[in-house]
């Protein structure tokens, strides 16, 4: 049995997620942005070992939930789901926080949950084959300057949630970091002409979750049944350090080096 967190697991994949590894014995921590969306988790999910309550859109309440989620212990899988996609918005939406809120909670919010739990064994980052069409760029990651385009908007997002997961992966070598792309699945997000159906997306993630085939024991990877892989430009060492570093000017919070191996002895001992 393992412990993991799924986040945005009120319905669509991240549900469905949860569903599959409480049915396979797991004991899953469920995640909701208020309160009322975690009675209807909870309610779709009895089972589940608990429900933690944040608004990603919030720093503050971001790393509130890290706190409340770091006094459950270490989970030896994360699966960071939760997602947001203004595709047809006309202009940027900041945050209270005065952040692009596409950004701030598909990469910041991520970013911040790493940065403030403990290391765990399995990271899962959920990006999209929208992502082959994203554009990267460093000094502008908010589309301050840049022309504001919704859909362009989101495939950076899912661009940078991949180069999160492999960025994370240079930095802890001791843990399996992966991003992977569900498909264009049925779902509030995906529409009703999706051809993939939630239980089908949210396999892939199980599998990346709690699987022990070794052509998923392995870091630093994208999985996806697409053709599109990034470029060796955007997976650059020195471009996801860089990436880092400004989620970190951006959060107040640095990702911290790698736990030592006694770290994880005393974890397994405890």
């Amino acid at each position: 049995m393992r412990n993991i967190l799924v986040t945005g697991s009120v319905d669509g994949i991240g549900l469905r997620t949860a569903a599959q590894l409480i049915a396979q014995g797991h004991q899953v921590v469920l995640h909701a942005r208020n309160e009322e969306r975690a009675v209807v988790a909870k309610t779709a999910l009895p089972a589940a070992a608990g429900i933690a309550v944040g608004d990603l859109r919030s720093i503050e309440e971001t790393a509130a939930l890290a706190g409340s989620l770091a006094g459950l212990g270490r989970f030896d899988t994360i699966v960071h789901n939760a997602g947001i996609a203004r595709l047809d918005a006309p202009e940027r939406e900041l945050t209270a926080d005065g952040l692009e809120s596409t950004f701030q909670v598909n990469v910041l919010a991520p970013y911040l949950l790493t940065a403030l739990l403990p290391q765990p064994e399995r990271l899962v980052y959920v990006s999209s084959a929208m992502a082959a069409d994203g554009v990267v760029d460093l000094a502008d990651l908010q589309y301050d300057a840049r022309p504001w385009n919704g859909v362009e908007v989101y495939c950076s997002s899912k661009l940078l949630d991949l180069m999160l997961a492999f960025a994370v992966a240079r930095r802890w070598p001791g843990t399996l970091s992966n991003a992977v792309d569900p498909g264009w699945v049925r779902t509030k997000m995906g529409g009703d002409a999706a051809p993939t159906n939630p239980d089908d997306a949210a396999r892939a993630q199980v599998r990346l979750a709690v699987g022990t085939d070794p052509d998923v024991l392995v870091s630093g990877h994208y999985f996806s049944e697409r053709d599109w892989r990034p470029s060796r430009s955007s997976v650059d060492p020195a471009l996801l350090d860089e990436l880092l570093r400004h989620c970190g000017e951006l959060t107040g919070v640095d990702l911290p080096e790698e736990a030592s191996a006694a770290h994880f002895r005393q974890h397994l001992d405890g």
